[in-house]
């Protein structure tokens, strides 16, 4: 008997570590295993692994202009080419510009940042935990497997995961119904790094669907209105000059960095022809998702100007994963047409991966393509210098997450009615 008993508490305690790898109602605890184990892994790189001087030099030469009087946007530069990021980079970067002795303290740069990716860590997780839709066991990929992600946080210090963070801040707010002080953060990370604007659609087109054409101008306005306010100095100087350099959406980018589009020609990938096509297929994207994958409602997609009170049908209500949904796969559509990506500009999307791939309904047998398709782009980002299989392999990745996407999330379709019976009703002695 004494035997049978501690077979059952073995099984039971089987199927309670069984569950904590698999239901999504443990992700609290589990996130905060990886936390603890986070910040030790983080020590350790620092502590191990060599810093590799790229940007942050740069940066602090950058900064350094500002804090020495100067507001000319175009006279602001580094060892490696003129400032090209908007205001509220210099601002932040200027803090960590004195809390580092004017950029020489390289360690304490380094344990900042690993605060700083502690910091984001939690704020993806309280995403995930809201969403209640990815496995536990999936986070051990995301956190303690990417050599690359820590790479850039703690030994590349660049400004990529700084803007990503806000923009997590922001959409924690997002989904507390904060919209107003969401946009405000949303508009901070897009003056740190453009690459914000990635997300902006499906904002806009969340924006819509909660408040209506009239109800979302307010919210458009706190974002330009921020934009003004932290330009100003540079914008009463040199307006033109700002405005080229932090919002340049021409620039070229150079071949041998490019991590995407390898298998190209040089002459082709910085032909503009290229680029329109590029930007021609991120609109399509778009404007099929938004049209056939985000709007939910029986109303045409045009219904979303009005006041959703005025609307005829009710819009569904905004849901967690509605507006995870919406924000994640705009910016994913986004870098799948990219110009180009560098290596750090994995940080763009690292984190959505793992809700792009398990938002759809996932069958037992299909856990595992999911985390191969996971570990093929892990190696593609770390295969350095790119190479044609690595981008074209990247390429095929992206290419089979968006077919999940699509056809994992399709609307189901509208129940046919019963055929009418052939044979006449009956009719009551009443009516006769």
């Amino acid at each position: 008997m004494a035997a049978g008993r501690g077979a059952a508490a073995l099984r039971r305690a089987w199927r309670e570590r069984r569950a904590a790898l698999l239901e999504p109602s443990y992700t609290p605890l589990v996130a905060a295993c990886l936390c603890l184990a986070e910040g030790g892994v983080n020590l350790w790189v620092i502590r191990r692994v060599p810093y590799t001087e790229i940007d942050w030099k740069a940066y602090m030469e950058e900064v350094e202009g500002f804090a020495n009087g100067t507001l000319d946007y175009t006279q602001l530069k580094g060892n490696t080419g003129p400032l090209v990021y908007p205001a509220g980079f210099v601002y932040i970067f200027l803090g960590l510009y004195y809390a580092t002795g004017h950029g020489t303290d390289i360690r304490l740069a380094q344990y900042l940042f690993a605060g700083l990716y502690l910091l984001n860590l939690l704020l993806v997780f309280r995403i995930y935990c809201r969403t209640n839709k990815v496995p536990p066991y999936v986070f051990f990929f995301m956190c303690c497997a990417s050599y690359r992600i820590h790479s850039i946080f703690v030994l590349r210090l660049f400004n990529d995961p700084v803007a990503m963070a806000i923009l997590f801040l922001a959409i924690n707010l997002f989904l507390e119904e904060r919209w107003s002080w969401g946009c405000l953060l949303f508009s901070l990370a897009v003056s740190v790094k453009m690459n914000i604007l990635l997300f902006a659609p499906g904002l806009l087109f969340l924006l819509l669907q909660r408040f209506g054409l009239l109800g979302c101008i307010p919210k458009l306005c706190i974002c330009a209105l921020l934009q003004v306010v932290l330009g100003l100095p540079f914008l009463l100087v040199n307006p033109v000059g700002y405005l080229t350099r932090s919002f340049d959406l021409g620039r070229q980018f150079q071949f041998k960095w490019t991590v995407n589009w390898r298998f190209l020609p040089e002459e082709f990938f910085q032909n503009r022809a290229f680029h329109a096509m590029l930007l021609l297929a991120h609109l399509a994207g778009l404007g099929l998702f938004a049209l056939h994958r985000w709007h939910r409602s029986k109303e045409s997609i045009l219904a979303l100007l009005k006041d959703p009170a005025e609307r005829k049908h009710a819009s569904p209500p905004l849901t967690v994963n509605n507006i995870v949904f919406v924000l994640f796969s705009s910016n994913f559509l986004g870098v799948c047409c990219s110009r180009s990506l560098h290596y750090q500009f994995y940080v763009w999307y690292f984190h959505t991966l793992p809700y792009l791939l398990w938002c759809t309904p996932t069958a037992k047998l299909a856990h595992m393509p999911k985390v191969l398709l996971l570990g093929v782009i892990e190696l593609c980002w770390n295969t350095y210098p790119s190479t044609v299989c690595s981008s074209l392999s990247l390429h095929i990745c992206h290419g089979l997450v968006l077919l999940q996407l699509w056809y994992g999330t399709a609307p189901p379709l509208a129940p046919y009615p019963p055929a009418a019976s052939r044979r006449p009703a009956a009719i009551s002695k009443k009516a006769q």
